[in-house]
């Protein structure tokens, strides 16, 4: 209750005072109750929606930005339709965007100091959780190792129960006693969590243990034997009243996540496609037909969500011909013009995709598509290719930017880019996508040596 309770001070007491500095600066200081009440209740109904994410023992810093992107969000439009409604107020787009960018400032470091304060108060002690570990496997070793790796998120380990003693918890460890004495010793002892790694065989142990913690305000949690074949993160979904672990669970699965990218991507794209696009086209075209005859753009069938076929679009950067649909581009491939290879070098031979985006067949940031040849011939030789065609594919990606893109001479040159596709599904937030994007411009100006 208190690591909650003083992220939501430190909210309050910010959100309040970047309320008391726009008033001052738009004097509305003698008429500033109902504006300022509109301005808490926003906040109330927003922490309500996304709770702050940081006062958990192991919040990372990209899910604190998303919590606080999606309460400023929302705080902003409540704030902003509030004031839209009343007809002595002159409603301006810039102000709720000014708004939104100085209330996720405040919301984002006021959660990264309250963050660090319940971090130094757990390395020192306080608020730290007494735990007991019931069994000895290779998962409750690793969950030590988690626990003890850093000492902020406050966990105590006091030892273990097992019937003979553990060849893979550390020797530091102590051993308290067998499965029989464990609920004689919490008799006597006081702990907050038990973690239980029993097999199932031992059912009736496992029950009583439960019974024992329901009854006296322990937290009791169960730790299944999945880590020796499965290294990965999973969630439990519950089918009526029977847990079952699921491998996968996206964030992209989440309906104001799907919501946010495609709106982000919808405003991107259409700025970029108003703004720049029509004049790069111009250019392009002009050159494009100078150096070699046939369209100016490429049309390619490439496979996105969900297997999908769609027509991806690029600057044609070849001549035309009849190895478009099979053939990856090489280093020293005849087939390019020396303009079709400072398009390819600079990526601007990617820019039509923005029209993809816009109508929806790809995303600004995810796996890129492949040319269908490829995604059959690699669907039937890697395990895991086809997962990532889950998302809707990107003008640039998580691989792209970290070295995986160009030809790929070996089979573990796309495993790997997989891999990277892979990751990058499981772990979406808008701040990797930020993050991909400003790598991507800045590997434009670098250079890349995989850019042919």
């Amino acid at each position: 209750m208190f690591p909650h309770l003083l992220v939501l001070v430190i909210d309050l007491i910010l959100v309040n005072l970047l309320f008391l500095g726009a008033a001052f600066v738009v004097h509305w200081i003698p008429d500033a109750f109902k504006p300022w009440f509109i301005w808490n209740v926003s906040y109330i109904v927003s922490v309500m929606a996304f709770s702050p994410y940081a006062q958990f023992r192991n919040s990372k810093t990209e899910k604190v930005a998303v919590r606080c992107l999606y309460t400023s969000m929302l705080m902003t439009v409540m704030a902003m339709l509030t004031v839209w409604m009343d007809p002595m107020v002159k409603f301006v787009i810039w102000k709720g965007i000014v708004i939104f960018l100085c209330t996720y400032a405040v919301l984002f470091g006021g959660r990264l100091a309250s963050r660090s304060i319940l971090k130094q108060m757990r390395r020192k002690g306080y608020d730290n959780k007494q735990v007991v570990f019931v069994g000895a496997g290779h998962n409750l070793a690793y969950l030590y190792d988690c626990m003890m790796s850093d000492l902020s998120i406050g966990y105590k380990v006091l030892g273990y129960f097992e019937d003979q003693p553990s060849t893979h918890l550390p020797e530091k460890l102590e051993r308290i006693g067998n499965i029989s004495q464990v609920i004689d010793w919490l008799d006597h002892n006081h702990i907050d969590n038990l973690y239980c790694n029993l097999p199932s065989t031992r059912s009736k142990d496992i029950v009583a243990i439960i019974n024992y913690c329901d009854k006296h305000f322990i937290h009791f949690y169960s730790v299944p034997n999945v880590r020796n074949y499965v290294h990965r993160a999973m969630e439990v979904e519950m089918i009526e009243d029977m847990p079952v672990l699921t491998l996968r669970k996206e964030p992209l699965e989440i309906w104001y996540n799907q919501l946010f990218k495609r709106a982000f991507d919808i405003i991107v794209s259409f700025i970029f496609i108003v703004g720049f696009f029509w004049w790069i086209y111009i250019i392009v075209g002009i050159i494009t037909k100078i150096t070699m005859p046939g369209p100016v753009l490429f049309k390619q069938k490439r496979n996105g969500i969900l297997g999908e076929e769609f027509t991806c679009l690029k600057f044609r950067s070849m001549k035309v011909n009849a190895d478009a649909d099979r053939l990856q581009a090489t280093k020293d491939d005849p087939r390019k013009t020396k303009w079709g290879d400072i398009m390819r070098k600079t990526n601007i031979d990617e820019l039509p995709q923005f029209l993809n985006v816009f109508m929806g067949d790809m995303s600004i940031v995810g796996p890129r598509p492949h040319m269908l040849l490829h995604t059959e011939e690699y669907s039937a030789l890697i395990d895991k290719y086809m997962l990532r065609h889950w998302v809707r594919p990107g003008v640039t990606g998580w691989a792209q930017v970290n070295g995986a893109r160009g030809e790929t001479h070996e089979l573990w040159q796309m495993e790997d880019r997989i891999k990277k596709d892979i990751w990058y599904i499981e772990n979406w937030s808008p701040s990797l996508d930020i993050k991909i994007m400003i790598k991507t411009v800045t590997n434009v100006f670098k250079g890349d040596k995989q850019a042919y």
